[in-house]
């Protein structure tokens, strides 16, 4: 059976569902046995599993079929690799499948990140924008050939973190669908990665953890703060979001308090009308997570993964 190399953590919306989505999940592991899941809980989104993947495509599909065949509401982590971990002071090493579980950093010696070796088969048009998109990605070139005057296969050694965030979804839409990929797992390389941690109103969201290169941290905490900003709605209070790397706030926004109550211009009468209100007002909050005492819609767990200055 082929391993996983996509890590995410699935969890049910209302907690009740937690035993119906390890049955679930129990009796999809039996006709797809590729697909690996444990318990684990977040301080966050409470108690859900971690699954492991081939790929993010096979991440969608599985999450499409719980949600559709076992009628399951589900907020599902942004995807992530496994880390290996060198601890210091001989205490040796761990793998890693989940950013929350990143050892403070002065206990770590170092940490070694999985490469793939990509192939992309692509008209020959398109060559120079794979090239910016994959060096970008810190990618490494490693030659082409033609297939025939107007296609050529491109080779790049690229770290699986960048190939799994939107690698295929940019390189979808700038070769207007033409280019193909594929990958094969190539080996584990030192890299300078650190933890970037966000934290909503003061507290600490684990679920939006995330380990990125340590040159791109800044500007990543920069660009996830403002996403998250316009994506948490307003509550009733003014709510800070500070991304983080160690302890040091490296941004700040603040999704501003609501100014109205949905209630306000249905002075003393219907009820109906107010029931309508309120019932439009909590369709609105469905697929949202309490974290503390804010809401957290699902798009702001997966925000994480459009984290580049665009």
């Amino acid at each position: 059976v082929a391993l996983p190399l996509v890590f995410a953590g699935l969890y049910p919306l209302s907690g009740e569902d937690y035993p119906a989505l390890r049955e679930a999940l129990e009796k999809l592991h039996l006709n797809d046995a590729s697909f690996t899941f444990e318990a684990e809980s977040s301080a966050a989104l409470g108690f859900g599993f971690r699954c492991g993947f081939l790929g993010l495509l096979h991440m969608e599909i599985v999450q499409e079929r719980l949600e559709r065949e076992f009628n399951l509401q589900l907020i599902a982590s942004a995807p992530s690799c496994k880390y290996q971990v060198h601890l210091n002071s001989g205490k040796g090493e761990m793998l890693i499948n989940n950013p929350a579980q990143l050892p403070s950093p002065n206990h770590i010696d170092e940490i070694r990140e999985p490469w793939v070796n990509a192939s992309i088969v692509t008209p020959s048009s398109y060559i120079g924008t794979i090239m910016d998109l994959s060096t970008d990605k810190r990618g490494i070139f490693d030659g082409m050939e033609y297939l025939d005057e107007k296609r050529v296969v491109m080779r790049f050694q690229i770290p699986l973190a960048e190939l799994i965030v939107d690698y295929f979804d940019q390189l979808k839409s700038r070769t207007q669908g033409y280019a193909s990929l594929d990958y094969v797992e190539s080996e584990y390389r030192v890299a300078p990665l650190v933890k970037l941690d966000i934290l909503v109103n003061g507290e600490p969201v684990d679920a939006l953890s995330t380990i990125i290169h340590r040159d791109r941290a800044q500007s990543a905490g920069r660009v996830l703060a403002a996403k998250l900003k316009e994506l948490i709605p307003r509550q009733m209070f003014e709510v800070p979001i500070q991304a983080a790397i160690g302890g040091t706030i490296i941004a700040r926004e603040t999704v501003k308090a609501v100014r109205k109550n949905v209630l306000a211009k249905c002075y003393g009468g219907d009820i109906t009308r107010k029931k309508k209100l309120l019932e439009k007002q909590k369709e609105g909050k469905e697929r949202m997570k309490r974290v503390g005492s804010v809401e957290i819609p699902q798009e702001a767990f997966l925000a994480v993964l459009r984290t580049d200055a665009d």
